[in-house]
Formats: structure tokens, sequence, C-alpha cells
């Protein structure tokens, strides 16, 4: 069973992003990046102010149209770490933030690897880890957010139902591979109560038990 498009694009509608969101998803466009619906948007915006955070990781910054609904559902005085290999997203993502009129302490961008990162950052030391960027490496970016989260944190995929691949068993192409078998870690982890939300691309939604 998929999404009804009429049904997923009248919660994208339901979500009215303002100038800011529409002038990033131009740059993305230009890109070539596959930016989060206004209605996954709008969800991390909801998910960040009920867990009330204060520090957020980010994986795969893009142009900032994520980070815009992150940092606008965090405490006041939250900080974003967002990591992209790319400099040049950062560029525009920094140009993005800085329309929506967010201080320059609120974000901190950081170029490179997200698998050379993610180490050296503190364990349990973040309230939500948002998984997006390179797809094939999602079980290792799960591992790595599992360790960062803390106790009644919460770990958030993006793109969980890739494009609807993942619930055909016939498709087996890298990408939609590293996905399933996030998912089947999930739900065989102990201490991890998550939930799958087809908005999107998809979103699995997980709290690390306190």
């Amino acid at each position: 069973m998929t999404v009804d498009p009429a049904l997923a694009a009248f919660a994208d509608d339901f979500a009215r992003e303002d100038e800011v969101l529409l002038a990033a998803r131009d740059a993305a466009d230009e890109w070539g990046i596959d930016a989060l619906s206004p209605g996954t948007g709008a969800t991390l915006t909801v998910v960040a102010r009920a867990c009330h955070a204060r520090a957020v990781v980010e994986i795969g910054t893009g142009v900032g149209v994520s980070g815009v609904y992150l940092v606008r559902g965090m405490a006041p005085g939250g900080v974003l770490t967002s990591i992209d290999v790319e400099p040049e997203h950062h560029r525009s993502a920094r140009a993005t933030f800085a329309a929506a009129g967010f201080a320059p302490e609120r974000t901190r961008l950081i170029t490179g690897r997200a698998l050379e990162v993610l180490p050296r950052l503190t364990d349990g030391g973040y309230d939500l880890v948002l998984i997006d960027g390179r797809r094939t490496e999602f079980p290792n970016y799960l591992d790595q957010a599992v360790r960062l989260t803390r106790p009644g944190g919460l770990i958030v995929m993006a793109h969980a139902l890739g494009h609807g691949r993942v619930a055909d068993p016939a498709q087996r192409d890298p990408e939609t591979t590293a996905l399933r078998e996030c998912l089947r870690a999930v739900r065989a982890a102990e201490g991890i109560t998550a939930c799958l939300v087809p908005v999107g691309d998809g979103l699995l939604i997980a709290t690390v038990d306190a």
C-alpha cells in the first residue's frame, strides 16, 4: 500500500511554507538535492518542539531546508550541528539560515564526511539526531546516532520509505537495501521504541529509552 498522491499533496499544502523555505527549495533544485517535503519538514518542527530540543545533530545539511524546520522547533538558544561533505551546500545553507533570521550561534556547520565527523561528537550529548545524507551509509549513521542520543532523546531517519522501493521486496539496489537494514535494526533493538510515518518519503521516528 502506498500513500495516495492527493492525500500526500494535501498534507504538504497544510504546512504552508514561507518565502525563506520556497527560496531554499529553488536552491535545492539547482543543486539537485532531494529536499524533504513540506509535510516532512513540519513533522520535524513538531518533533523538535515536543522533545524541547536544545542540541540537535543533522546528517546532511543540503541547502538548509530541514535545518530551518528543526531550528524553528528547537528551544530558544538551542544549537543545530549540521554535517555535510559539500562546502557549496554549507554556503547555501548559511544564506538560508540568515534569511530565516537565525543568529549565527544557533547553527554549527561542519564540512566533512559524516562518518569521520560523528565519532568526534559527545556521547549522549544530543536531544535529537536527524539521519539524512548518503543513504548507503545509513546503517553506520544509525550506530552513531544511538551513541549520540541522550536517554529519552529521539532519532529520526529521513527517506525511510526510499520512494516506495523499501516496501517492494524485488528492489535490491544498495540504497534500498541499506534502508531496510536500518529498519530491521531498529525493530530488533532493545531500548528503542519506534514508528514509521508515511509522510513525504517516510520518516522513522525512534525514542532512545531512558
